[in-house]
């Protein structure tokens, strides 16, 4: 892939995959064609589906980027600057396209992932989210519509949330009310 390519100009001649892949999660498996296309394609949707939360409050803390880079890197048992490179990617993708691939990418992922692995991304979400001591209401509600796509009910998603209660915004609101 040249350096144009990889900064979305010009295309590769290439006719669109059939099979359902988003841009995105192609755009990513580019960069990890040295593992298995199943892998690869499992890793792009993991990592973009946690850009998503990171970025559903419009910034990206650097607290979360590198709790994200942690979970790629760990989960994926990729190299350190691999798991970098894919969560720059997945992060720039995400801020470009996110309105349209969201939905395509989770969807994706929930084709692909197995149950244990779909309740595993929910605790990162959560654990990306909470990076930097705070979970958002924009987080959360990214969170619960992300569970929804994945095809988790709300008592599934209430008891994933349950360990990290101490980072909601909406909770450390009504803590410091009572206090006072």
């Amino acid at each position: 892939m040249s350096i144009l390519e990889a900064l979305g100009f010009g295309g590769t001649g290439e006719t669109p995959d059939p099979s359902g892949d988003t841009e995105t999660v192609r755009r990513i498996v580019g960069e990890l064609e040295a593992l298995e296309p199943e892998k690869a394609r499992f890793i792009a949707a993991f990592a973009y589906i946690l850009g998503r939360v990171a970025h559903a409050d419009q910034h990206i803390s650097e607290a979360e980027t590198r709790e994200m880079e942690a979970i790629v890197r760990r989960l994926g048992h990729l190299p350190e600057d691999q798991a970098v490179l894919v969560v720059q990617i997945a992060k720039s993708q995400n801020r470009l396209f996110g309105h349209t691939e969201n939905y395509l990418v989770t969807r994706e992922f929930a084709e692909i992932a197995t149950q244990e692995q779909r309740t595993e991304l929910l605790d990162c979400l959560f654990a990306v989210s909470a990076a930097d001591d705070s979970i958002s209401g924009s987080e959360e509600a990214q969170i619960r519509q992300i569970a929804s796509e994945l095809g988790f009910s709300h008592r599934e998603f209430v008891l994933a949330r349950r360990h990290y209660s101490d980072h909601r915004e909406v909770m450390k609101s009504f803590r410091k009310g009572v206090e006072e």
